[in-house]
């Protein structure tokens, strides 16, 4: 059995995928430039797919820096209990910050960085999400910039996983249910 088995159907082609992040590249490079430098804080481990890709199309210098936030435990529903197990190792005070979501679903993670950074004291900051899920928010989250509205699935692939599986997916699919209730009985 393999893995591509285990996808209901796909949401989003790989090819539809890029076109989107060369799409949002080029309203990065209208908001941004040299001068800004801005710092592009990827939330690993699902957005790092994303901003490698989206990183090669932009026409502007930047930096980058990474956080390890979990919310989620095992299965397909947030944990409630948001940790940091990574910080940024860089000062953001003064700086332009660009949040690089692989998702955004009720925005209980997102909020939780949001005010975290924004204690830090830096000039902006930014919200990209590859996927907006908005039929699921139970906190209102400032968006600036989406790849995709989706609707309310257990999504995968192209960096999203589900028990850290299915990131190597090239497409953006939708998990079977038999495959997370299976685990999760």
């Amino acid at each position: 059995m393999s893995m591509f088995d285990d996808i209901e159907r796909v949401l989003f082609t790989e090819e539809q995928i890029q076109a989107r992040i060369r799409e949002l590249a080029e309203e990065l490079n209208a908001q941004y430039t040299d001068a800004d430098l801005p710092l592009l804080v990827c939330i690993l481990k699902g957005a790092v797919v994303f901003l490698s890709d989206l990183v090669r199309h932009l026409n502007f210098r930047h930096e980058m820096d990474f956080m390890v936030v979990s919310s989620y435990s095992s299965g397909t529903c947030s944990s409630g209990v948001v940790r940091i197990l990574l910080d940024l190792e860089t000062n953001i005070e003064g700086r332009h910050v660009l949040i690089v979501e692989d998702i955004i679903d009720t925005g209980h993670t997102l909020n939780y960085i949001l005010h975290n950074l924004e204690t830090r004291h830096p000039a902006s900051v930014r919200i990209m999400t590859l996927l907006n899920k908005p039929s699921r928010r139970e906190i209102d989250i400032p968006v600036d910039f989406s790849g995709f509205e989706i609707p309310d699935e257990f999504v995968l692939g192209f960096g999203l996983d589900y028990a850290e599986q299915y990131r190597n997916l090239p497409f953006i699919g939708v998990l079977k249910p038999e495959v997370y209730l299976r685990t999760e009985a």
